[in-house]
Protein backbone atom coordinates (compact mmCIF):
# COMPACT_ATOMS: atom_id res chain seq x y z
CA UNK A 1 0.00 0.00 0.00
CA UNK A 2 1.68 3.22 -1.17
CA UNK A 3 1.91 6.09 1.25
CA UNK A 4 0.90 9.56 0.11
CA UNK A 5 3.54 12.32 0.23
CA UNK A 6 1.36 14.24 2.67
CA UNK A 7 1.09 11.24 4.99
CA UNK A 8 4.90 10.91 5.07
CA UNK A 9 5.24 14.60 5.78
CA UNK A 10 2.63 14.50 8.61
CA UNK A 11 4.32 11.47 10.19
CA UNK A 12 7.65 13.36 10.14
CA UNK A 13 6.04 16.52 11.51
CA UNK A 14 4.34 14.65 14.38
CA UNK A 15 7.58 12.78 15.08
CA UNK A 16 9.33 16.12 15.55
CA UNK A 17 6.69 18.37 17.06
CA UNK A 18 4.21 15.97 18.66
CA UNK A 19 0.55 15.12 17.97
CA UNK A 20 -1.71 17.54 16.04
CA UNK A 21 -5.39 18.34 16.51
CA UNK A 22 -8.09 16.82 14.29
CA UNK A 23 -8.63 20.38 12.98
CA UNK A 24 -4.98 20.68 11.92
CA UNK A 25 -5.17 17.26 10.28
CA UNK A 26 -8.31 18.24 8.32
CA UNK A 27 -6.78 21.56 7.30
CA UNK A 28 -3.65 19.80 5.99
CA UNK A 29 -5.60 17.11 4.11
CA UNK A 30 -7.89 19.63 2.41
CA UNK A 31 -5.80 22.76 2.08
CA UNK A 32 -2.09 21.90 2.02
CA UNK A 33 -0.48 24.01 -0.73
CA UNK A 34 1.35 21.14 -2.40
CA UNK A 35 -0.71 18.10 -1.52
CA UNK A 36 -4.11 19.24 -0.22
CA UNK A 37 -7.26 17.71 -1.67
CA UNK A 38 -8.90 20.95 -2.82
CA UNK A 39 -5.62 22.51 -3.95
CA UNK A 40 -4.55 19.72 -6.27
CA UNK A 41 -7.46 17.77 -7.68
CA UNK A 42 -10.87 17.99 -9.31
CA UNK A 43 -13.17 16.50 -6.67
CA UNK A 44 -16.55 17.43 -8.10
CA UNK A 45 -18.83 15.64 -10.51
CA UNK A 46 -19.28 12.18 -11.90
CA UNK A 47 -15.57 11.75 -12.66
CA UNK A 48 -14.52 13.03 -9.24
CA UNK A 49 -14.98 11.74 -5.72
CA UNK A 50 -18.46 13.00 -4.93
CA UNK A 51 -21.36 14.73 -6.65
CA UNK A 52 -22.84 17.87 -5.15
CA UNK A 53 -26.52 18.68 -5.66
CA UNK A 54 -25.92 21.33 -8.37
CA UNK A 55 -24.07 18.68 -10.40
CA UNK A 56 -26.99 16.24 -10.03
CA UNK A 57 -29.48 18.54 -11.74
CA UNK A 58 -29.95 22.11 -12.93
CA UNK A 59 -33.23 22.15 -10.95
CA UNK A 60 -31.32 22.58 -7.68
CA UNK A 61 -29.66 25.86 -8.72
CA UNK A 62 -32.79 27.08 -10.45
CA UNK A 63 -34.88 26.72 -7.28
CA UNK A 64 -32.18 28.45 -5.24
CA UNK A 65 -32.29 31.26 -7.81
CA UNK A 66 -36.04 31.49 -7.19
CA UNK A 67 -35.34 31.58 -3.43
CA UNK A 68 -32.85 34.47 -3.96
CA UNK A 69 -35.47 36.43 -5.91
CA UNK A 70 -37.96 35.90 -3.06
CA UNK A 71 -35.39 36.94 -0.45
CA UNK A 72 -34.65 40.11 -2.45
CA UNK A 73 -38.40 40.86 -2.46
CA UNK A 74 -38.60 40.25 1.30
CA UNK A 75 -35.75 42.74 1.82
CA UNK A 76 -37.78 45.39 -0.06
CA UNK A 77 -36.08 45.02 -3.47
CA UNK A 78 -32.99 47.07 -2.51
CA UNK A 79 -30.94 48.61 -5.36
CA UNK A 80 -27.56 47.87 -3.78
CA UNK A 81 -27.93 44.18 -2.91
CA UNK A 82 -24.94 41.85 -2.91
CA UNK A 83 -25.52 38.33 -4.27
CA UNK A 84 -22.76 36.16 -2.86
CA UNK A 85 -21.77 32.51 -2.96
CA UNK A 86 -19.08 31.13 -0.64
CA UNK A 87 -17.16 28.07 -1.81
CA UNK A 88 -18.67 27.97 -5.31
CA UNK A 89 -17.00 24.74 -6.50
CA UNK A 90 -16.96 24.73 -10.29
CA UNK A 91 -19.48 27.57 -10.59
CA UNK A 92 -22.36 25.27 -11.58
CA UNK A 93 -24.72 26.50 -8.86
CA UNK A 94 -24.10 30.19 -9.60
CA UNK A 95 -24.55 29.60 -13.36
CA UNK A 96 -27.98 27.99 -12.77
CA UNK A 97 -28.95 30.74 -10.28
CA UNK A 98 -27.98 33.57 -12.65
CA UNK A 99 -29.81 32.00 -15.60
CA UNK A 100 -32.97 31.73 -13.47
CA UNK A 101 -32.66 35.19 -11.93
CA UNK A 102 -32.38 36.70 -15.40
CA UNK A 103 -35.84 35.29 -16.08
CA UNK A 104 -37.61 35.74 -12.73
CA UNK A 105 -35.97 38.88 -11.28
CA UNK A 106 -34.12 40.85 -13.97
CA UNK A 107 -34.28 44.04 -11.85
CA UNK A 108 -32.42 42.26 -9.05
CA UNK A 109 -29.59 41.23 -11.37
CA UNK A 110 -29.39 44.67 -12.99
CA UNK A 111 -28.56 46.37 -9.71
CA UNK A 112 -26.93 43.59 -7.65
CA UNK A 113 -23.20 43.15 -7.12
CA UNK A 114 -22.34 39.48 -7.66
CA UNK A 115 -19.50 38.29 -5.42
CA UNK A 116 -17.82 34.91 -5.27
CA UNK A 117 -15.76 33.99 -2.20
CA UNK A 118 -13.14 31.37 -3.13
CA UNK A 119 -9.78 30.59 -1.55
CA UNK A 120 -8.45 28.27 -4.29
CA UNK A 121 -6.85 30.00 -7.31
CA UNK A 122 -7.40 26.81 -9.33
CA UNK A 123 -11.15 26.77 -8.64
CA UNK A 124 -11.39 30.55 -9.20
CA UNK A 125 -10.12 30.05 -12.78
CA UNK A 126 -12.66 27.27 -13.40
CA UNK A 127 -15.49 29.47 -12.06
CA UNK A 128 -14.40 32.46 -14.16
CA UNK A 129 -14.38 30.33 -17.30
CA UNK A 130 -17.79 28.83 -16.46
CA UNK A 131 -19.45 32.19 -15.78
CA UNK A 132 -17.85 34.42 -18.41
CA UNK A 133 -20.83 34.11 -20.76
CA UNK A 134 -23.23 35.56 -18.14
CA UNK A 135 -23.97 39.24 -18.81
CA UNK A 136 -23.33 40.36 -15.22
CA UNK A 137 -20.11 41.62 -13.70
CA UNK A 138 -18.82 39.22 -11.07
CA UNK A 139 -16.10 39.91 -8.52
CA UNK A 140 -13.96 37.29 -6.82
CA UNK A 141 -12.76 37.65 -3.23
CA UNK A 142 -10.65 35.45 -0.99
CA UNK A 143 -12.74 36.09 2.11
CA UNK A 144 -16.22 37.22 3.05
CA UNK A 145 -14.88 40.31 4.83
CA UNK A 146 -13.85 41.73 1.43
CA UNK A 147 -17.23 41.65 -0.32
CA UNK A 148 -18.96 44.99 -1.00
CA UNK A 149 -21.44 46.61 1.41
CA UNK A 150 -25.19 46.39 0.97
CA UNK A 151 -28.04 44.02 1.86
CA UNK A 152 -26.63 40.51 1.48
CA UNK A 153 -28.22 37.51 -0.21
CA UNK A 154 -25.82 34.68 0.42
CA UNK A 155 -25.77 31.02 -0.62
CA UNK A 156 -23.35 28.30 0.49
CA UNK A 157 -23.77 24.65 -0.52
CA UNK A 158 -21.56 22.02 1.15
CA UNK A 159 -19.22 24.62 2.60
CA UNK A 160 -19.40 24.14 6.37
CA UNK A 161 -18.83 20.36 6.23
CA UNK A 162 -15.31 20.92 4.89
CA UNK A 163 -14.31 23.44 7.57
CA UNK A 164 -12.05 21.79 10.18
CA UNK A 165 -13.46 20.48 13.46
CA UNK A 166 -11.95 19.56 16.79
CA UNK A 167 -12.90 16.28 18.44
CA UNK A 168 -13.13 15.56 22.17
CA UNK A 169 -13.35 12.09 23.67
CA UNK A 170 -14.66 11.20 27.13
CA UNK A 171 -11.95 9.60 29.24
CA UNK A 172 -12.41 8.87 32.95
CA UNK A 173 -15.51 11.03 33.10
CA UNK A 174 -14.26 14.12 31.29
CA UNK A 175 -14.03 15.24 27.68
CA UNK A 176 -10.46 15.79 26.51
CA UNK A 177 -9.17 16.68 23.07
CA UNK A 178 -8.61 13.84 20.61
CA UNK A 179 -5.35 14.26 18.70
CA UNK A 180 -3.70 12.64 15.69
CA UNK A 181 -0.40 10.92 16.39
CA UNK A 182 2.07 8.77 14.47
CA UNK A 183 2.69 5.17 15.45
CA UNK A 184 5.44 3.48 13.41
CA UNK A 185 4.52 4.26 9.80
CA UNK A 186 0.89 5.11 10.35
CA UNK A 187 -1.39 7.75 11.83
CA UNK A 188 -3.83 7.09 14.65
CA UNK A 189 -5.92 8.85 17.27
CA UNK A 190 -4.72 9.52 20.78
CA UNK A 191 -6.10 11.43 23.77
CA UNK A 192 -4.47 14.80 24.40
CA UNK A 193 -4.35 16.87 27.57
CA UNK A 194 -6.63 19.79 26.71
CA UNK A 195 -10.24 19.64 27.90
CA UNK A 196 -13.37 21.52 26.78
CA UNK A 197 -15.55 23.92 28.77
CA UNK A 198 -18.58 21.81 29.80
CA UNK A 199 -20.86 24.77 28.90
CA UNK A 200 -20.07 23.95 25.25
CA UNK A 201 -21.23 20.33 25.55
CA UNK A 202 -24.77 19.19 24.64
CA UNK A 203 -27.32 18.19 27.29
CA UNK A 204 -26.73 14.74 28.70
CA UNK A 205 -22.94 14.98 28.54
CA UNK A 206 -22.64 13.84 32.16
CA UNK A 207 -24.51 10.59 31.36
CA UNK A 208 -22.51 9.88 28.17
CA UNK A 209 -20.27 6.82 28.61
CA UNK A 210 -16.47 6.91 28.38
CA UNK A 211 -15.32 6.76 24.76
CA UNK A 212 -18.11 9.13 23.62
CA UNK A 213 -16.93 11.61 20.98
CA UNK A 214 -18.03 15.24 20.82
CA UNK A 215 -17.23 17.45 17.82
CA UNK A 216 -16.74 21.20 18.16
CA UNK A 217 -16.20 23.47 15.18
CA UNK A 218 -14.69 26.85 16.09
CA UNK A 219 -13.95 27.56 12.39
CA UNK A 220 -17.63 27.06 11.51
CA UNK A 221 -18.76 29.21 14.43
CA UNK A 222 -16.37 31.99 13.37
CA UNK A 223 -17.67 32.00 9.79
CA UNK A 224 -21.29 31.92 11.00
CA UNK A 225 -20.54 34.89 13.29
CA UNK A 226 -19.10 36.84 10.36
CA UNK A 227 -22.16 36.13 8.21
CA UNK A 228 -24.65 36.86 11.02
CA UNK A 229 -22.97 40.13 12.06
CA UNK A 230 -23.05 41.32 8.47
CA UNK A 231 -26.74 40.38 8.09
CA UNK A 232 -27.78 41.83 11.46
CA UNK A 233 -26.13 45.21 10.75
CA UNK A 234 -26.63 45.56 6.99
CA UNK A 235 -29.75 43.39 6.46
CA UNK A 236 -29.88 40.25 4.39
CA UNK A 237 -30.61 36.55 4.19
CA UNK A 238 -28.32 33.53 3.93
CA UNK A 239 -29.16 30.01 2.75
CA UNK A 240 -26.69 27.41 4.04
CA UNK A 241 -27.08 23.85 2.78
CA UNK A 242 -25.08 20.97 4.16
CA UNK A 243 -24.91 17.39 5.32
CA UNK A 244 -25.66 17.40 9.03
CA UNK A 245 -28.09 17.24 11.94
CA UNK A 246 -30.62 19.69 13.37
CA UNK A 247 -30.11 18.71 17.03
CA UNK A 248 -26.78 18.89 18.82
CA UNK A 249 -25.45 15.51 19.87
CA UNK A 250 -22.48 13.18 20.21
CA UNK A 251 -20.67 10.93 17.78
CA UNK A 252 -17.72 10.67 15.45
CA UNK A 253 -18.78 11.90 12.00
CA UNK A 254 -15.33 12.46 10.48
CA UNK A 255 -15.34 10.68 7.13
CA UNK A 256 -13.15 10.32 4.05
CA UNK A 257 -14.55 9.74 0.56
CA UNK A 258 -12.63 8.94 -2.62
CA UNK A 259 -14.17 7.84 -5.93
CA UNK A 260 -17.64 7.80 -4.32
CA UNK A 261 -16.48 5.23 -1.72
CA UNK A 262 -15.85 5.71 2.00
CA UNK A 263 -12.34 4.97 3.23
CA UNK A 264 -10.37 5.23 6.47
CA UNK A 265 -9.66 8.82 7.48
CA UNK A 266 -5.91 8.08 7.67
CA UNK A 267 -5.76 5.96 4.53
CA UNK A 268 -4.79 8.53 1.89
CA UNK A 269 -4.45 12.01 3.39
CA UNK A 270 -4.70 14.65 0.66
CA UNK A 271 -6.22 12.23 -1.84
CA UNK A 272 -9.67 11.89 -0.29
CA UNK A 273 -12.34 14.38 0.66
CA UNK A 274 -12.52 14.75 4.43
CA UNK A 275 -15.72 16.09 5.98
CA UNK A 276 -17.81 15.91 9.12
CA UNK A 277 -21.50 16.51 9.77
CA UNK A 278 -22.59 20.05 10.44
CA UNK A 279 -24.22 20.80 13.79
CA UNK A 280 -26.99 23.11 12.58
CA UNK A 281 -28.30 23.67 16.12
CA UNK A 282 -24.94 25.22 17.06
CA UNK A 283 -24.83 27.40 13.92
CA UNK A 284 -28.42 28.62 14.42
CA UNK A 285 -27.69 29.41 18.07
CA UNK A 286 -24.63 31.44 17.02
CA UNK A 287 -26.73 33.43 14.53
CA UNK A 288 -29.53 34.06 17.05
CA UNK A 289 -27.01 35.28 19.63
CA UNK A 290 -26.13 38.01 17.10
CA UNK A 291 -29.86 38.86 16.87
CA UNK A 292 -30.62 37.16 13.58
CA UNK A 293 -33.73 35.12 12.83
CA UNK A 294 -33.15 31.47 11.88
CA UNK A 295 -35.14 28.65 10.31
CA UNK A 296 -34.15 25.11 9.38
CA UNK A 297 -35.62 22.31 7.27
CA UNK A 298 -34.55 19.20 5.42
CA UNK A 299 -33.32 19.78 1.86
CA UNK A 300 -36.17 17.71 0.40
CA UNK A 301 -38.83 19.79 2.18
CA UNK A 302 -37.13 23.00 1.06
CA UNK A 303 -36.94 21.97 -2.61
CA UNK A 304 -40.56 20.76 -2.64
CA UNK A 305 -41.68 24.06 -1.05
CA UNK A 306 -39.75 25.97 -3.72
CA UNK A 307 -41.58 24.12 -6.51
CA UNK A 308 -39.36 21.17 -7.43
CA UNK A 309 -42.17 19.01 -8.80
CA UNK A 310 -43.58 21.78 -10.98
CA UNK A 311 -40.12 22.57 -12.35
CA UNK A 312 -39.50 18.88 -13.08
CA UNK A 313 -42.81 18.74 -14.96
CA UNK A 314 -41.85 21.79 -17.05
CA UNK A 315 -38.43 20.36 -17.87
CA UNK A 316 -39.89 17.01 -18.88
CA UNK A 317 -42.84 18.37 -20.85
CA UNK A 318 -41.29 18.20 -24.32
CA UNK A 319 -38.78 15.42 -23.63
CA UNK A 320 -38.76 11.73 -24.48
CA UNK A 321 -39.57 9.05 -21.90
CA UNK A 322 -35.88 8.31 -21.11
CA UNK A 323 -35.21 11.99 -20.31
CA UNK A 324 -38.34 12.18 -18.20
CA UNK A 325 -37.20 9.08 -16.30
CA UNK A 326 -33.83 10.76 -15.69
CA UNK A 327 -35.56 13.90 -14.37
CA UNK A 328 -37.69 11.74 -12.05
CA UNK A 329 -34.59 10.01 -10.71
CA UNK A 330 -32.89 13.42 -10.18
CA UNK A 331 -35.93 14.57 -8.17
CA UNK A 332 -35.66 11.40 -6.08
CA UNK A 333 -31.92 11.94 -5.59
CA UNK A 334 -32.28 15.58 -4.50
CA UNK A 335 -35.42 15.28 -2.37
CA UNK A 336 -36.00 11.60 -1.54
CA UNK A 337 -35.83 10.88 2.20
CA UNK A 338 -33.41 7.99 1.71
CA UNK A 339 -31.14 10.04 -0.56
CA UNK A 340 -30.10 13.70 -0.16
CA UNK A 341 -33.56 14.90 0.87
CA UNK A 342 -33.31 14.08 4.57
CA UNK A 343 -29.52 13.85 5.05
CA UNK A 344 -28.98 17.40 3.83
CA UNK A 345 -30.36 20.29 5.85
CA UNK A 346 -31.00 23.91 4.98
CA UNK A 347 -30.44 26.76 7.44
CA UNK A 348 -31.81 30.21 6.68
CA UNK A 349 -30.38 33.16 8.60
CA UNK A 350 -31.97 36.59 8.16
CA UNK A 351 -32.18 39.95 9.87
CA UNK A 352 -34.90 40.54 12.48
CA UNK A 353 -37.27 42.38 10.12
CA UNK A 354 -37.20 39.92 7.24
CA UNK A 355 -39.43 36.87 6.96
CA UNK A 356 -38.02 34.63 4.29
CA UNK A 357 -40.11 32.04 2.43
CA UNK A 358 -40.44 29.03 2.89
CA UNK A 359 -39.07 29.02 6.44
CA UNK A 360 -41.47 29.03 9.35
CA UNK A 361 -42.45 32.69 9.43
CA UNK A 362 -43.23 32.59 13.15
CA UNK A 363 -39.95 31.07 14.28
CA UNK A 364 -37.65 33.20 16.38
Amino acid sequence: MGMTALKQRLIRLIGTAGPISVAEYMAACLGDREAGYYTTREPFGREGDFITAPEVSQMFGELIGVWCAGAWGALGRPENAVLCEIGPGRGTLMADMLRTLRQVAPDFLRSARVSMVETSPRLTKIQQEKLKSHPVSIEWHREIGNIPDGPLILVANELFDALPIRQYVKVNGRFIERLVTAVKEDLSFTAGAGSIDTALLPHGHAQAPDGTIFEAAPARTALMQQIAERIATGRGAALLIDYGHLEAGFGDTLQAVAKHEFQGVFEKPGEADLTSHVDFAALAQTARALSCRTGTMAQGDFLLAMGLLGRAGQLGADKDEASRERIRSDVERLAGPDQMGALFKVLCVSDRQSRIFPFDVDSE
